[in-house]
């Protein structure tokens, strides 16, 4: 159970107290609602939309039914669309599929690294250079 100053806190955040922070063991409920509190709510090096879009994601690739719709609710807090919630789903089933096809092919960790900078050099210089030129 989170301490009474905790309790106050997430009550100034949420509007309430969460019922399954009743889950935590005692050593873990406080620093659980700091985890929450200053990675997910509060603003760091990434704004809460992606944030929002990247919980999303992980939730439907975990298959998580409580993380899916807090983290869809959290998302449209955000203004995230429908059609852009759909699409952040689509992007993590597409890392799993491809996840899928690399492990079971057993591609080399090594070439795949080499390939994907080669990759990332070319698109940066191609993003460099002026429109127009070959």
């Amino acid at each position: 159970m989170v301490s009474q100053q905790t309790h106050t806190e997430i009550e100034e955040y949420l509007g309430q107290v969460p019922s399954w922070l009743d889950a935590l063991s005692d050593p873990a409920a406080d620093h659980s609602w700091g985890i929450v509190r200053d990675l997910e709510l509060e603003e760091t090096a990434l704004p809460n939309r992606e944030k929002a879009l990247v919980a999303v994601g992980a939730a439907a690739a975990m298959g998580c039914p409580y993380c899916i719709h807090f983290h869809k609710e959290e998302a449209k807090l955000e203004e995230v669309t429908e059609e852009g919630l759909s699409e952040a789903m689509d992007v993590a089933a597409t890392v799993g599929y491809f996840s899928t096809i690399l492990h079971g092919a057993e591609v080399d960790l090594d070439d795949f690294t080499e390939e994907t900078t080669e990759i990332v050099e070319y698109i940066e210089e191609q993003e460099a250079a002026p429109t127009g030129a070959d």
